[in-house]
């Protein structure tokens, strides 16, 4: 019986034994669980104590499983706020998620009404860090699918409400002036409308326990948004197969969507949403090389950054992971 109730989900560090296809009968919570505190860390033992509501306590169960899987266990599977109600728990994520990613926003729609920064710098610090600051509210949602879809319907909020903008249908000057170009209020219905779908569809279909998502954000949002800030204040020698872009711009693109990937990849480990590796370093380097190449190319001004960069780190991504 102890077996079948105790049993242990492996996770692999991109594997479909994700813990959110996984049903609410198997969830480990920390109300049932709990890590000993006596863990000795020269062996590969650990202490689990288990508590049941029927009254059967499980002591001393001595498991040959690696600290970091039961952590996993432990961790990845409801949500952070009301774990019990696992409904309550990611409607209150949404909603701290949302009105986080708000505040940021309405920062950034300030400072352009009061022209504190340049237009093009405004916008490109609002690519930078929306994208970036929502990824790190992730974890406050379930495992499931339900926690995926409530975290995609704050971007795919704002989808909506670039597409009223873009058309036409509902003015918004400071949003037009904090996340375009030129001030033309249909700009919004290209890049900040592929920005707002790659972040919703990155976290319906591949989510917290996939590099892929991780990569896709990262390069979008870090690394896009460096190439362009860095491009401009020091990109004097330009590539030769296209003037518009610097070799200072392309380097801070890779080196930025780098080096943030691999930050959130250390951080979504310490919720045990997958284990870090060489390998998974080497990955997110390719995937950051790819991308900067492929933003640098002549076809990234003709379909738009905010296209090419995510679809080209999907893909290779699909390949290294």
């Amino acid at each position: 019986m102890a077996s079948s109730i105790c049993s242990i989900h492996t996770f692999s560090p991109c594997s479909v034994r994700d813990p959110r296809f996984r049903g609410p009968e198997s969830r480990f919570t920390h109300a049932n669980f709990a890590i000993g505190s006596c863990i000795n860390p020269n062996c590969s033992v650990t202490t689990l104590r288990c508590r049941f509501g029927f009254g059967f306590d499980l002591r001393r169960l001595n498991l040959r499983v690696d600290r970091r899987r039961i952590r996993s266990v432990v961790v990845a599977g409801g949500p952070m706020f009301f774990p019990e109600n696992p409904v309550v728990g990611d409607a209150f994520a949404m909603v701290f998620s949302g009105c986080f990613a708000l505040s940021i926003l309405r920062v950034y729609e300030e400072t352009a009404r009061r022209g504190i920064f340049d237009q093009k710098l405004n916008r490109k610090l609002v690519h930078t860090t929306i994208g970036l600051a929502f990824m790190l509210c992730w974890p406050l949602f379930s495992s499931g699918y339900q926690g995926a879809v409530m975290a995609a319907l704050i971007p795919g909020v704002n989808i909506v409400k670039v597409l009223l903008i873009g058309l036409g249908i509902w003015k918004d000057e400071a949003t037009v002036k904090s996340m375009s170009r030129d001030g033309d209020y249909r700009e919004l219905i290209k890049g900040p409308l592929y920005y707002a779908s790659t972040i919703a569809l990155s976290s319906l279909i591949y989510w917290r326990t996939s590099p892929i998502a991780i990569a896709a954000i990262c390069n979008l949002c870090a690394g896009d948004g460096m190439a362009d800030i860095i491009g401009r204040r020091f990109g004097t020698k330009k590539i030769p197969y296209n003037k518009d872009k610097s070799f200072a711009g392309s380097i801070a693109m890779a080196a930025a969507g780098f080096i943030v990937s691999v930050g959130y990849m250390h951080y979504f480990s310490m919720f045990g949403y997958f284990e870090v590796s060489w390998q998974m370093i080497f990955g997110f380097l390719v995937v950051s090389v790819a991308s900067a190449l492929v933003e640098s190319h002549p076809i990234s001004t003709t379909f738009d950054d905010n296209l090419m960069v995510p679809l080209t780190s999907l893909l290779v991504g699909t390949l290294v992971f």
